[in-house]
């Protein structure tokens, strides 16, 4: 379960983002925003709520189309490609309310990503076969055979990217998959990004935990009203006078 074929050709960067716009009606929710994500990094993109985060995932998946501007994906131009092209191209997200097939085991839910993502299994026995090892990755081989709908919080979370693991993304992104947690599930769930990213598998994460930005990112992006206000290292971002004013608040305690 790795990531490592299929990589960028030289000069390229892994993801690049040029000049995306998005309205909805006369509200700009993105505005000109451009960045880059290098192969093997975690990135985390921050900001307040209606700064446009998720809007951001929706048109990287393909889930919506920009009005203007350019996603760049391994060399290859993704802008306006279905989803379901951009799956099997790499590129894999979670949401933030997580959307098993809830009558379906947990098994077979990854299973069913296994069959359509990147490099999709040629029958049954090897989806489930990919799907067991994805489970037992996720430390939920014993859940295997529950209906998803039977889950608690934590393990529908582990699902959700279980189930994006099974289409073999180079590129994953999540959105808010920490939301709800325990400390302690917390500190579980960071520990599993990190062993995924040591898979291979680059790393894009909405979140508003600071402490998870702080803990796992390399860098970060921060956007406030669709715009970027910030870009580069975390420990940077926590200092920089326009993240305060905008998402931290003077009161922020690092």
């Amino acid at each position: 379960m790795t990531a490592n074929d299929g990589a960028t050709r030289a000069g390229d960067s892994f993801l690049r983002i040029d000049g995306l716009f998005k309205s909805f009606g006369g509200l700009h929710v993105i505005s000109g925003l451009s960045f880059s994500l290098e192969e093997g990094e975690i990135l985390g993109v921050i900001g307040p709520n209606g700064s446009g985060k998720t809007t951001l995932f929706n048109l990287v998946s393909g889930f919506l189309r920009p009005d203007k501007g350019t996603i760049t994906f391994c060399g290859n131009d993704i802008t306006n490609k279905k989803p379901s092209a951009i799956c099997r191209a790499g590129v894999t997200r979670t949401f933030q309310l997580v959307k098993p097939f809830p009558e379906l085991t947990a098994l077979e839910n990854i299973a069913a990503g296994r069959s359509y993502g990147r490099q999709p299994a040629i029958s049954l026995r090897e989806a489930r076969a990919g799907a067991q090892e994805v489970l037992e990755f996720c430390g939920m081989a014993a859940k295997r055979n529950v209906v998803a709908g039977r889950l608690n919080l934590i393990d529908r979370k582990r699902l959700e990217i279980a189930r994006a693991l099974g289409t073999r993304p180079k590129l994953l992104l999540l959105d808010e998959v920490f939301a709800g947690l325990t400390p302690t599930e917390i500190e579980e769930a960071l520990n599993l990004l990190l062993r995924i990213r040591d898979l291979g598998i680059t790393l894009m994460i909405v979140e508003h935990l600071m402490k998870v930005i702080l803990g796992v990112s390399n860098r970060v992006v921060v956007m406030s009203s669709g715009l970027k206000i910030f870009e580069g290292p975390p420990g940077a971002a926590i200092h920089d006078e326009h993240v305060i004013q905008a998402y931290l608040g003077e009161d922020f305690d690092a």
